[in-house]
């Protein structure tokens, strides 16, 4: 799983606030038919040729090629070519027209930086980071997930008081159910959360309609389970998944299962005949929200996130994670215990 948040909200940042301005594709003939060549090695998962035909696109657009410099951003994150997302974000920024898409503009570099600085294990990313999220906010001061990004940018900076305080910002401005809220109000009271690898924060219902959110369950180890009725090995790990759920039931471990299941009817005769008791939803196939904020792209797939909501162990198809498990949930006890009066 990549940098989920960060990422994610990449993907986001760069689209005009208005939803009557779109970002349009090269208008250069030549950058037309070679963007076309780079959608089309995307469709193939060619992205490394998809990358250079988006770069080559953008100077035969003459540098002008938002769409180009979203995807070059996009993609040169995802491959580590901090050069290349680097070059598209600053194009961005220069071409950006209006208070609020500057501001968009800022964010997205902004967000390049930082993982870049995750990545790199640097400090100057993240200074610039800082520096991009305040020229954003300049530019536009009603902007939740700049000052969200700031947070993040000073907490790795181990500027805590000021990270702490752009988090507590960003939770007067959300409701108060709202997943990102409950994040920011982690990062408040645990400062050095905002360091760790966390699991992405969400708030789903389950099919027995209980509303579950990743940072109500602090405290609990969690496995989330990516699976579907069509994925024949899914279902022959499933029983291994449920021998886990009996396994660890009255312990503070939490089993979720998030189908990508088109069909929904299908999806629950599967879960009822075979007895599948724990956590269950549905996410409607790759594009699904919760897919996307884990950036699963091949199923079976599993995540374990430990009591602090600290991602500790991912993986593609049946494995075995019992013991890893039993060690992350005596953790939880122990903590559990600290927490009581009198101990």
């Amino acid at each position: 799983m990549r940098h989920a948040g960060i990422i994610l909200a990449l993907a986001y940042a760069v689209t005009p606030l208005s939803a009557q301005e779109k970002v349009e594709g090269p208008t250069n003939e030549k950058a037309q038919k070679t963007y076309k060549e780079a959608l089309e090695y995307l469709h193939r998962r060619m992205t490394e040729s998809a990358l250079e035909s988006f770069k080559k696109a953008d100077k035969q657009d003459g540098g002008h090629c938002a769409s180009c410099q979203q995807k070059m951003m996009q993609y040169g994150v995802e491959l580590r070519d901090w050069k290349t997302a680097e070059t598209a974000a600053g194009e961005l920024v220069a071409a950006a027209q209006g208070d609020k898409n500057l501001a968009l503009a800022h964010y997205a570099f902004g967000t390049v930086l930082i993982e870049e600085g995750l990545d790199k294990h640097k400090d100057e990313p993240f200074v610039r980071a800082h520096d991009e999220m305040t020229k954003a906010r300049a530019a536009y001061a009603n902007f939740p997930d700049a000052i969200f990004a700031d947070g993040l940018a000073l907490a790795h900076l181990k500027q805590d008081d000021a990270a702490k305080a752009q988090f507590e910002q960003f939770a007067k401005m959300k409701p108060a159910d709202s997943p990102d809220r409950q994040r920011a109000l982690r990062y408040i009271s645990q400062p050095e959360l905002a360091r760790a690898r966390m699991a992405p924060p969400f708030a789903i219902t389950t099919t027995n309609g209980q509303r579950v959110s990743l940072d109500d369950l602090k405290g609990k180890v969690v496995l989330i389970d990516f699976w579907a009725t069509w994925c024949e090995p899914c279902r022959e790990a499933m029983p291994h998944v449920r021998e886990i759920a009996q396994k660890f039931q009255g312990q503070p471990l939490v089993v979720l299962s998030v189908s990508l299941d088109t069909d929904e009817q299908k999806w629950k005769d599967f879960i009822a005949k075979n007895g599948m008791t724990w956590l269950q939803y549905r996410d409607t196939g790759f594009t699904g929200a919760i897919s996307r904020l884990f950036g699963v792209d091949a199923i079976p797939h599993t995540f374990t996130i430990d009591a602090d909501g600290v991602l500790q162990d991912e993986h593609i198809g049946d494995a075995a994670i019992e013991g890893k498990l039993k060690k992350l949930v005596g953790r939880a006890r122990e903590l559990q215990a600290a927490e009581k009066p009198g101990q």
